[in-house]
């Protein structure tokens, strides 16, 4: 029994670890500290591994579970004895949902950042439009392409924000009447993300 309470507690661990570089933006974002979003950019590379380090817990403690109770039906111990909340698979369950939920977590969360679809962009006068692209570091996933846009679009005069991790880099659209370029780098730059020159 104490051999599963590690392993499920290895499950909860790995599965956080694997999606932590994209939960300190969400965690930043309401402690209000979106510096720190990028603090935890370095376990990217080893989410592979930590995901299927998670799921391999997972698969033995369920394998466990399950030949455990086939091989009670056979002993002579107490059939009343009800199992404690922590060795039940209602328990293994719980983890089970929660790791999956941590696991998925890049996927889902654009749902605790408002909507930077929906700013309504008054009349801009052509002239006024200008087009940048940063080139940025440290960003690993789809939360912290949504921590940058979040950040950038509540500026006045933002027309549009297209952050991408994958090449590393962000494009705004502006009114350059209303917003000055410093100003879209300093957005940037709050969030814990470096621009290259």
């Amino acid at each position: 029994m104490n051999s599963n309470k590690k392993l499920i507690g290895t499950s909860i661990v790995t599965a956080i670890a694997a999606s932590l570089c994209c939960i300190t933006p969400v965690l930043a974002l309401f402690a209000g500290t979106a510096s720190m979003a990028s603090t935890f950019s370095w376990l990217n590379p080893l989410r592979p591994y930590l995901i299927g380090a998670t799921l391999l817990v997972l698969g033995i403690v369920w394998y466990l579970k399950l030949k455990r109770k086939g091989r009670d039906i056979d002993c002579d111990c107490e059939e009343n004895e009800k199992p404690k909340f922590l060795q039940s698979k209602t328990f293994l369950s719980i983890v089970t949902v929660f790791a999956i939920a941590m696991l998925a977590f890049p996927y889902y969360v654009d749902v605790f950042y408002p909507s930077i679809n929906k700013k309504e962009i008054g009349v801009v006068n052509a002239s006024n439009i200008e087009i940048v692209d940063f080139d940025i570091k440290g960003m690993t996933c789809t939360s912290c392409e949504i921590h940058i846009e979040n950040e950038v679009i509540i500026l006045e005069g933002i027309i549009s924000v297209k952050a991408d991790y994958e090449k590393g880099t962000t494009m705004v659209k502006y009114d350059k009447s209303k917003v000055k370029e410093n100003s879209i780098e300093e957005a940037i730059l709050s969030t814990g993300y470096i621009i290259i020159e």
